[in-house]
């Protein structure tokens, strides 16, 4: 089993959960993030309410300190590793600064508190 770590645009949540749900991965955990990399902001494309403090931490001219992202974490058998990391990269890319980034991690196990399964029997 692997992990999927995958930090997209907050206006691309829907289209990744939608082309996720078409090829048989609808569970995933989705959290609301801030973060920085290279990009410096993204005008016109908040999706989200932001706290005050937030917004008052941006510069005039150079960006926002923080920028609002959404980080996804998808846990999926070895074999489905390529087919789900396509999804994302096809749904987010927009060749654009800001399009994200997605992190492969080894997952040890995994177990379904309801059933007791475990491994691939817990994530499937």
């Amino acid at each position: 089993m692997k992990e999927i770590i995958a930090i997209i645009r907050p206006k691309k949540m829907r289209a990744t959960k939608d082309a996720l749900e078409a090829v048989g991965f609808p569970c995933f955990l989705a959290v609301s993030v801030l973060g920085r990399g290279h990009q410096r902001g993204i005008a016109g494309e908040i999706d989200c309410e932001l706290p005050a403090s937030v917004m008052a931490q941006a510069k005039p001219g150079g960006g926002m300190k923080y920028v609002p992202k959404r980080l996804l974490s998808i846990v999926v058998p070895d074999k489905n590793v390529d087919e789900v990391v396509s999804v994302i990269v096809k749904t987010n890319q927009t060749a654009q600064i800001g399009d994200g980034k997605i992190f492969i991690c080894p997952m040890e196990n995994a177990v379904r508190v309801r059933t007791d399964e475990s491994s691939d029997g817990a994530i499937l």
